[in-house]
């Protein structure tokens, strides 16, 4: 720190923050340490009594705080997203649209490491809409050396830590199995639920039909579904390993390309996931188990806002949904602001 004349101040970083009192009315920081000194921040420090300040002493080889967080900034967000103010060395990162946020954990690691900087963000795999807080990037001293910065932000020289997906228009086929509700023996309340689930991404359905446990049948409509120009198929119900449920095998005759049947979360243990490939469209089928129509969160959340956005999910990111895949029933159920699903 360097102390000079409040009047040769003008361009110059305060050290500290500068406190103002009026009785009765404020007891406040007038100016912030980082803060720059323009011209007509004299008559207001003059006020306040500070007739010499403090300020930052530079030279080529520190960045201030505020510099510093532009940088971490630029090493965060994607065109899909904008920065906060600056403030006391921090800028927040705020979504542009909506979509699946996705995170390069690994960098965001590096930065991290380095110490003196942080990059604190929410978790992939995770839907964002336009508006949302998406990360906050500070660095934690007033200055820090500006050969640090620029290690730490060669990390980041193909591209940023956060990105996110849009959503897309998409087109959806929903096959309805299982012979009590083909026979007319139950009520299918099963393709209401998904109708509404679909409807908060602005997925239309254009394609619904009713087959009973017959494969060839229920292989046929996946087929003639994609023919039709549905961008996601959804197989309700048949499931489970019972000798009548024959979804599985329906999905694998398309010859789609299996994912995996299974995946680590509760509800939702049951599902299969595929993907079908046609010209240059890849089209997800996905065999949704029995619970989906009755549990008010299930994995269908999980995966659903990721097939909306054409993100494709591997095995080895289902397998990771096992670190937080227990939903627990909540008696008031705050989903997405919970721990369900965040594994991946």
């Amino acid at each position: 720190m360097k102390l000079i004349k409040t009047e040769d101040a003008v361009g110059q970083v305060l050290c500290h923050d500068i406190t103002q009192i009026i009785k009765g009315v404020t007891k406040d920081a007038v100016f912030r340490k980082g803060h720059i000194i323009r011209e007509e921040d004299i008559p207001v420090l003059l006020s306040v009594g500070k007739e010499n300040v403090y300020i930052w002493e530079n030279d080529d080889s520190m960045m201030h705080e505020n510099e510093a967080a532009e940088v971490l900034y630029r090493m965060t967000a994607d065109s899909n997203m904008h920065p906060s103010e600056v403030k006391e060395g921090k800028i927040e990162v705020i979504a542009d649209a909506d979509g699946v946020l996705k995170v390069d954990s690994e960098r965001l690691r590096s930065v991290n490491s380095f110490g003196q900087m942080m990059i604190a963000t929410r978790h992939g795999n995770t839907v964002v809409r336009k508006g949302d807080k998406l990360a906050g990037t500070r660095i934690i001293p007033l200055v820090i050396e500006k050969e640090k910065m620029k290690r730490a932000e060669s990390i980041c020289d193909d591209g940023p830590i956060l990105r996110i997906m849009p959503f897309k228009e998409k087109k959806a086929a929903i096959l309805t199995t299982g012979s009590e509700v083909f026979h007319g023996r139950v009520e299918d309340t099963f393709t209401p639920v998904i109708e509404e689930k679909l409807s908060e991404f602005g997925v239309k359905c254009i394609f619904h039909e009713i087959y009973d446990d017959n494969h060839e049948k229920i292989t046929d409509g996946c087929i003639r579904a994609i023919e039709s120009g549905a961008d996601i198929i959804l197989c309700t119900g048949g499931m489970s390993v019972d000798p009548d449920d024959r979804t599985p095998l329906a999905i694998k005759n398309t010859g789609a390309g299996i994912v995996s049947y299974g995946a680590p979360v509760l509800p939702g243990a049951m599902l299969m996931l595929a993907y079908y490939e046609t010209g240059d469209r890849i089209v997800p089928i996905v065999g949704l188990p029995g619970c989906v129509m009755y549990a008010k969160r299930t994995v269908f959340d999980l995966v659903l806002p990721r097939l909306v956005a054409d993100d494709i999910i591997t095995g080895e990111e289902l397998s990771r949904l096992g670190e937080g895949g227990l939903c627990l029933n909540c008696p008031v159920c705050t989903f997405p602001a919970c721990g369900f699903g965040k594994g991946w």
